[in-house]
């Protein structure tokens, strides 16, 4: 083989930066598979209704899944995302489901290193921004259905991104990609939100900067307009229409139900998983008070509302990496005006000399098909060599073996978290009391469990009201161990991690 088919095969052959940083996140998402569905309980409920679409060929809207609401109106605000994950959950298992998910953060992070690079023109510069992106979001890297909110919302910014530097023929973009973002998660807004702060930063410059760097002296206006009433008008295409809106904005107006969800408390910086976030604010204001960029409107409203949002909410810190790096990437631009940054600018500029000459797509791909292989044949692949399952210390897995061969009959009060798991091991045999969805079961459902769970004034009416003839509930909670030493409850099933209890007959 002559040394030029050797270079041009090379070059075929060997990630660029974009797909390095494919790369990178797609390991990194594989080898951390088990945590990522064992830190939240909601994968199960998904899993179900996933599979009941593929099966039924019918989206619910309403309740099949409790006997404490049934038949009540419900908004499948996730439908689309349950049904990529009850899909590869056919294909592969668990397994197929961290794959998926390794895909979406991959995809999301190497689109975002597109979109820096553009910004920047600095590959090493935006490797290290997007590297400290995926640090921060990765506190909630879930096999959840915000996992698509992510990839969406990346996408809408790049979009967002090319309509201020003129070019307006992409207004389509936005609704195409609302389009499917509305019937996948309810984080759909966050697209809005993004909307109004390009459109806000457009008058900034309009009226108060003759240009802004990076962006285009007059800002046009008919992209954004006809982009943003596009995709304004497709939201309602979806199972509930309209209605979609009043779940997602009636959730968060709930001051409860906001408050009794740890990811919408604000950010604990006691906690490691949180500094990467605190490394990009402190960057954040290095780039704008030290450096003194001129930024353009829209990436200063971008960076300094998605802050405020994710100083408000640990949920929102995801969206605000992807939100912020875009800005962090122009503004490391100025590096190069600094003094003894020679060497970085040169090995900078080689690196983007030598990326450009690569094809690209092509190793990504091979990762990607090695990976599912290794998955199919029954490998495990995550850091500790544990496997993709619901961990026996994390949820009631042997219990549920027992209920297995011990059907229970009458309702059953289970623990909050753990509603989602049961559905995914006995549904339609079994209907929980509640699980992860709250925004379906709302307020009062809500409030009644927390009164029997922490035994308050009234928890054993409750049980009465709603028929309850059996409990399960962690092992080492407050109540099961004081509910162990009332006459009215026989144990059925006992271990490390859960209990099953059945109602005295009289």
């Amino acid at each position: 083989m002559t040394k030029d088919k050797i270079e041009k095969f090379l070059e075929f052959l060997l990630p660029t930066m974009q797909d390095f940083v494919f790369i990178l996140i797609f390991v990194a998402v594989i080898g951390l598979g088990p945590r990522m569905l064992n830190i939240d309980g909601d994968l199960g409920r998904h899993l179900t209704v996933g599979q009941y679409i593929l099966d039924k060929r019918v989206i619910p809207v309403n309740d099949i899944f409790s006997f404490t609401k049934p038949g009540d109106p419900l908004t499948p605000h996730e439908w689309l995302a349950q049904l990529g994950f009850a899909i590869a959950y056919r294909i592969a298992g668990l397994n197929g489901v961290v794959w998926l998910c390794a895909i979406l953060l991959g995809m999301t992070f190497a689109l975002l290193f597109r979109l820096c690079f553009k910004l920047s023109n600095s590959p090493l510069g935006s490797f290290v921004i997007v590297i400290l992106a995926a640090a921060a979001s990765s506190l909630h890297w879930l096999t959840r259905p915000h996992l698509f909110t992510m990839f969406f919302f990346v996408i809408w910014v790049y979009l967002l991104e090319q309509l201020r530097n003129g070019k307006s023929n992409l207004w389509w973009g936005l609704p195409l990609v609302m389009l499917l973002w509305v019937n996948t998660h309810g984080a759909f807004i966050a697209g809005f939100v993004a909307l109004f702060a390009y459109l806000a930063g457009q008058g900034w410059d309009r009226y108060f900067k003759p240009v802004a760097p990076g962006g285009v002296a007059n800002p046009q206006w008919s992209g954004f307009l006809l982009g943003g009433a596009g995709a304004l008008i497709v939201t309602i295409i979806n199972p509930v229409g309209w209605k979609i809106w009043q779940t997602s904005l009636g959730y968060i107006q709930n001051s409860y139900l906001v408050g009794h969800t740890a990811e919408y408390l604000p950010p604990n910086f006691h906690d490691v998983s949180t500094w990467p976030f605190l490394i990009m604010i402190f960057l954040t204001l290095v780039c704008f008070g030290l450096l003194r960029p001129q930024y353009p409107g829209a990436l200063a409203l971008m960076t300094a509302g998605w802050t405020v949002m994710a100083l408000y909410s640990t949920r929102n810190i995801p969206l605000y990496a992807i939100a912020v790096a875009p800005g962090l990437a122009l503004a490391s631009h100025e590096l190069k005006d600094l003094r003894h940054l020679s060497n970085y600018i040169n090995l900078d500029k080689k690196v983007s000399e030598a990326d450009q000459r690569l094809k690209g797509w092509v190793s990504p791909l091979i990762v990607i098909l090695l990976v599912a292989i290794g998955l199919l044949w029954g490998m495990r692949l995550d850091f500790g060599g544990h496997g993709n399952e619901f961990s026996a210390e994390v949820f009631p897995v042997a219990a549920a073996n027992w209920l297995d061969s011990n059907p229970q009959s009458g309702n059953g009060f289970n623990y909050f978290t753990w509603g989602g798991y049961l559905l995914y091991r006995f549904w339609p045999n079994l209907h929980v009391f509640i699980d992860g969805q709250t925004d379906f079961y709302g307020e009062q459902l809500t409030r009644e469990y927390e009164t029997v769970i922490t035994e308050e004034d009234g928890w054993q009416a409750i049980l009465d009201k709603y028929a309850i003839q059996w409990l399960i509930l962690p092992s080492d909670l407050a109540f099961s161990k004081h509910i162990l030493i009332n006459d009215q409850w026989n144990v059925l099933y006992q271990d490390d991690t859960s209990l099953i209890l059945r109602k005295s007959q009289p």
